[in-house]
């Protein structure tokens, strides 16, 4: 069983920036690939980025292509935490946005995702 809590969320202006917070528990973080997700208002839910465990001293790193460049995804193993930095934010980003784990390789597809926190809400305003 792995519990996740995201926080970091809130109201930032068009441009500007947020970083999402992802706390894990009750397994070990440092095994677990980590995602991140949003679901707007009447929209399916859509993958955002992903990032799996140390390899070599390097973190594998994935995102969409509508975030990136803009999106840094990260984590830290010592505080069992993901992290995503969210720079030049717009309108059409504001969402619910979700932290997944799953016990694998990571991925950008929801159903290969076994937990789910509870979300965050982001809100771009214009």
């Amino acid at each position: 069983q792995v519990q996740l809590v995201e926080s970091g969320g809130g109201l930032v202006q068009a441009g500007g920036s947020l970083r999402l917070s992802c706390a894990a528990s009750g397994s070990t973080f440092s095994s677990l690939a980590m995602g991140w997700f949003r679901q707007a208002p009447g929209k399916a839910r859509e993958f955002v980025a992903t990032i799996g465990r140390s390899v070599g001293g390097t973190y594998y790193a994935d995102y969409a292509d509508s975030v990136k460049g803009r999106f840094t995804v990260s984590r830290d193993n010592a505080k069992n935490t993901v992290y995503l930095q969210m720079n030049s934010l717009k309108p059409e980003e504001t969402a619910v946005y979700y932290c997944g784990a799953r016990r694998y390789l990571p991925s950008r597809y929801e159903l290969d995702y076994d937990y789910w926190g509870q979300g965050t809400q982001v809100t771009v305003s214009s």
